[in-house]
Protein backbone atom coordinates (compact mmCIF):
# COMPACT_ATOMS: atom_id res chain seq x y z
CA UNK A 1 0.00 0.00 0.00
CA UNK A 2 1.27 3.46 -0.90
CA UNK A 3 1.66 5.71 2.15
CA UNK A 4 3.13 9.18 1.75
CA UNK A 5 5.73 9.31 4.49
CA UNK A 6 9.41 10.23 4.70
CA UNK A 7 11.53 7.52 2.94
CA UNK A 8 13.58 6.29 5.91
CA UNK A 9 10.37 5.74 7.90
CA UNK A 10 8.75 4.05 4.91
CA UNK A 11 11.63 1.55 4.86
CA UNK A 12 11.32 0.55 8.54
CA UNK A 13 7.50 0.62 8.65
CA UNK A 14 6.50 -0.84 5.27
CA UNK A 15 5.52 -4.18 6.84
CA UNK A 16 3.05 -2.27 9.03
CA UNK A 17 1.40 -0.49 6.10
CA UNK A 18 0.68 -3.88 4.51
CA UNK A 19 -1.21 -5.27 7.52
CA UNK A 20 -5.02 -5.65 7.40
CA UNK A 21 -5.61 -3.30 10.36
CA UNK A 22 -3.70 -0.49 8.65
CA UNK A 23 -5.71 -0.92 5.46
CA UNK A 24 -8.92 -0.69 7.51
CA UNK A 25 -7.56 2.37 9.33
CA UNK A 26 -6.72 4.02 6.01
CA UNK A 27 -10.25 3.47 4.71
CA UNK A 28 -11.75 4.85 7.92
CA UNK A 29 -9.55 7.96 7.83
CA UNK A 30 -10.20 8.61 4.13
CA UNK A 31 -13.95 8.43 4.70
CA UNK A 32 -13.72 10.75 7.71
CA UNK A 33 -11.84 13.38 5.71
CA UNK A 34 -14.45 13.16 2.95
CA UNK A 35 -17.45 13.60 5.24
CA UNK A 36 -16.32 15.59 8.30
CA UNK A 37 -13.90 18.28 9.45
CA UNK A 38 -10.78 16.40 10.50
CA UNK A 39 -7.47 17.65 11.90
CA UNK A 40 -4.64 17.98 11.06
CA UNK A 41 -4.94 18.68 7.31
CA UNK A 42 -4.54 15.36 5.49
CA UNK A 43 -1.15 16.33 4.06
CA UNK A 44 0.20 16.73 7.62
CA UNK A 45 -0.94 13.42 9.16
CA UNK A 46 2.66 12.13 9.05
CA UNK A 47 4.32 15.51 9.62
CA UNK A 48 6.16 14.27 12.74
CA UNK A 49 7.88 11.64 10.61
CA UNK A 50 8.48 13.91 7.62
CA UNK A 51 10.20 16.54 9.78
CA UNK A 52 12.28 14.01 11.73
CA UNK A 53 13.67 11.11 9.63
CA UNK A 54 14.20 7.76 11.38
CA UNK A 55 17.98 7.97 11.31
CA UNK A 56 17.94 11.43 12.89
CA UNK A 57 15.68 10.71 15.89
CA UNK A 58 17.31 11.56 19.24
CA UNK A 59 14.36 12.37 21.50
CA UNK A 60 10.82 10.94 21.52
CA UNK A 61 7.95 12.90 23.11
CA UNK A 62 4.60 11.10 23.23
CA UNK A 63 1.26 12.90 23.15
CA UNK A 64 -2.22 11.43 22.98
CA UNK A 65 -4.45 13.17 20.42
CA UNK A 66 -4.06 16.04 17.94
CA UNK A 67 -5.57 19.35 19.04
CA UNK A 68 -9.18 19.50 17.86
CA UNK A 69 -9.61 23.28 17.52
CA UNK A 70 -9.51 25.07 14.18
CA UNK A 71 -5.99 25.88 12.93
CA UNK A 72 -4.14 24.29 15.85
CA UNK A 73 -2.95 20.83 14.83
CA UNK A 74 -0.24 20.34 12.25
CA UNK A 75 0.94 16.81 12.97
CA UNK A 76 3.38 17.41 15.83
CA UNK A 77 2.29 16.63 19.39
CA UNK A 78 1.92 19.66 21.71
CA UNK A 79 2.80 22.00 18.79
CA UNK A 80 0.54 24.61 17.19
CA UNK A 81 0.83 26.61 13.99
CA UNK A 82 2.42 30.06 14.03
CA UNK A 83 0.05 32.74 15.25
CA UNK A 84 -2.15 30.33 17.24
CA UNK A 85 -2.66 30.95 20.94
CA UNK A 86 -0.65 28.53 23.10
CA UNK A 87 -2.74 25.69 24.59
CA UNK A 88 -2.31 25.28 28.37
CA UNK A 89 -0.02 22.21 28.20
CA UNK A 90 2.32 23.97 25.78
CA UNK A 91 2.48 27.01 28.06
CA UNK A 92 3.63 24.72 30.89
CA UNK A 93 6.22 23.03 28.66
CA UNK A 94 7.68 26.44 27.85
CA UNK A 95 7.54 27.43 31.55
CA UNK A 96 9.57 24.36 32.49
CA UNK A 97 12.13 25.03 29.75
CA UNK A 98 12.48 28.59 31.03
CA UNK A 99 12.86 27.37 34.62
CA UNK A 100 15.23 24.53 33.67
CA UNK A 101 17.42 26.20 31.05
CA UNK A 102 16.69 29.94 31.32
CA UNK A 103 15.35 30.05 27.74
CA UNK A 104 12.62 32.71 27.44
CA UNK A 105 9.14 31.62 26.36
CA UNK A 106 9.08 31.92 22.54
CA UNK A 107 6.62 33.96 20.51
CA UNK A 108 5.48 30.94 18.45
CA UNK A 109 4.19 27.58 19.63
CA UNK A 110 5.36 25.89 16.43
CA UNK A 111 7.78 23.11 17.44
CA UNK A 112 8.94 22.24 13.92
CA UNK A 113 12.37 23.56 14.95
CA UNK A 114 12.57 20.78 17.57
CA UNK A 115 11.49 18.13 15.06
CA UNK A 116 14.18 19.21 12.63
CA UNK A 117 16.80 18.72 15.36
CA UNK A 118 15.75 15.11 16.00
CA UNK A 119 12.75 15.35 18.36
CA UNK A 120 9.97 12.99 17.26
CA UNK A 121 6.75 14.67 18.41
CA UNK A 122 4.50 11.63 18.25
CA UNK A 123 0.80 11.58 19.04
CA UNK A 124 -0.62 8.12 19.83
CA UNK A 125 -3.56 8.92 17.54
CA UNK A 126 -2.70 10.90 14.41
CA UNK A 127 -6.12 12.29 13.44
CA UNK A 128 -9.19 13.70 15.22
CA UNK A 129 -12.63 15.09 14.34
CA UNK A 130 -13.04 18.82 14.92
CA UNK A 131 -14.06 19.68 18.49
CA UNK A 132 -14.41 16.02 19.57
CA UNK A 133 -11.40 14.90 21.61
CA UNK A 134 -10.52 11.23 21.24
CA UNK A 135 -12.88 10.73 18.29
CA UNK A 136 -10.35 8.68 16.29
CA UNK A 137 -9.08 6.55 19.15
CA UNK A 138 -9.39 2.75 18.90
CA UNK A 139 -9.41 2.64 15.10
CA UNK A 140 -5.85 1.39 14.68
CA UNK A 141 -3.62 4.42 15.14
CA UNK A 142 -2.51 3.20 18.57
CA UNK A 143 -1.26 -0.09 17.10
CA UNK A 144 0.67 1.82 14.47
CA UNK A 145 2.31 4.20 16.94
CA UNK A 146 3.12 1.32 19.30
CA UNK A 147 5.05 -0.23 16.41
CA UNK A 148 6.83 3.08 15.81
CA UNK A 149 8.00 3.16 19.43
CA UNK A 150 8.99 -0.53 19.40
CA UNK A 151 10.95 -0.01 16.18
CA UNK A 152 12.84 2.97 17.59
CA UNK A 153 13.54 1.22 20.90
CA UNK A 154 14.84 -1.95 19.26
CA UNK A 155 16.74 -0.59 16.26
CA UNK A 156 18.40 2.45 17.87
CA UNK A 157 20.42 3.19 21.00
CA UNK A 158 20.79 6.19 23.31
CA UNK A 159 17.42 7.75 22.59
CA UNK A 160 15.67 9.93 25.16
CA UNK A 161 12.02 9.03 25.78
CA UNK A 162 10.03 11.75 27.55
CA UNK A 163 6.94 10.07 29.01
CA UNK A 164 4.64 12.68 30.52
CA UNK A 165 1.55 11.37 32.30
CA UNK A 166 0.21 7.85 32.76
CA UNK A 167 -0.93 7.39 29.15
CA UNK A 168 2.53 8.07 27.69
CA UNK A 169 4.17 5.98 30.42
CA UNK A 170 2.02 2.97 29.55
CA UNK A 171 2.78 3.48 25.87
CA UNK A 172 6.52 3.44 26.51
CA UNK A 173 6.65 0.92 29.35
CA UNK A 174 8.60 -1.66 27.32
CA UNK A 175 11.50 0.71 26.48
CA UNK A 176 14.75 -0.69 27.93
CA UNK A 177 16.20 1.89 30.35
CA UNK A 178 19.63 0.29 30.00
CA UNK A 179 19.64 1.07 26.30
CA UNK A 180 17.85 4.42 26.35
CA UNK A 181 17.17 7.28 28.77
CA UNK A 182 13.56 7.03 29.95
CA UNK A 183 12.30 10.20 31.65
CA UNK A 184 8.93 10.10 33.42
CA UNK A 185 6.88 12.80 35.10
CA UNK A 186 3.37 14.16 35.46
CA UNK A 187 1.68 15.54 32.34
CA UNK A 188 2.11 19.26 31.54
CA UNK A 189 -1.66 19.86 31.54
CA UNK A 190 -2.86 22.41 34.12
CA UNK A 191 -4.46 19.56 36.09
CA UNK A 192 -1.11 17.94 36.85
CA UNK A 193 1.74 20.27 35.82
CA UNK A 194 2.44 21.37 39.40
CA UNK A 195 2.36 17.79 40.65
CA UNK A 196 5.67 16.86 39.07
CA UNK A 197 5.99 18.30 35.57
CA UNK A 198 7.25 21.73 36.57
CA UNK A 199 10.64 21.01 38.09
CA UNK A 200 11.27 17.72 36.25
CA UNK A 201 14.45 19.03 34.54
CA UNK A 202 13.80 16.80 31.55
CA UNK A 203 15.20 19.21 29.00
CA UNK A 204 18.59 19.71 30.64
CA UNK A 205 18.76 16.01 31.56
CA UNK A 206 18.11 15.01 27.94
CA UNK A 207 20.85 17.27 26.62
CA UNK A 208 23.35 16.01 29.20
CA UNK A 209 22.63 12.41 28.17
CA UNK A 210 22.88 13.17 24.44
CA UNK A 211 26.22 14.93 24.91
CA UNK A 212 27.54 12.06 27.06
CA UNK A 213 26.72 9.70 24.21
CA UNK A 214 28.45 11.72 21.51
CA UNK A 215 25.34 13.42 20.14
CA UNK A 216 24.55 17.10 19.93
CA UNK A 217 21.99 18.49 22.39
CA UNK A 218 18.68 20.05 21.39
CA UNK A 219 18.27 23.82 21.22
CA UNK A 220 14.99 23.92 23.14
Amino acid sequence: MEVKIEPSWKTVLQHEFDKPYFKQLTEFVKQEYKTKQIFPPASLIFNAFDQCPFDQVKVVIIGQDPYHGVGQAHGLCFSVNNGIEFPPSLINIFKEIERDLGIPIPKSGNLTRWAQQGVLLLNATLTVQAHIAGSHQNHGWESFTDTVIHTLASKKEHLVFMLWGSYAQRKGEFVDPKRHLVLKSAHPSPLSAYRGFIGNNHFSTANKYLLENGLSGIDW
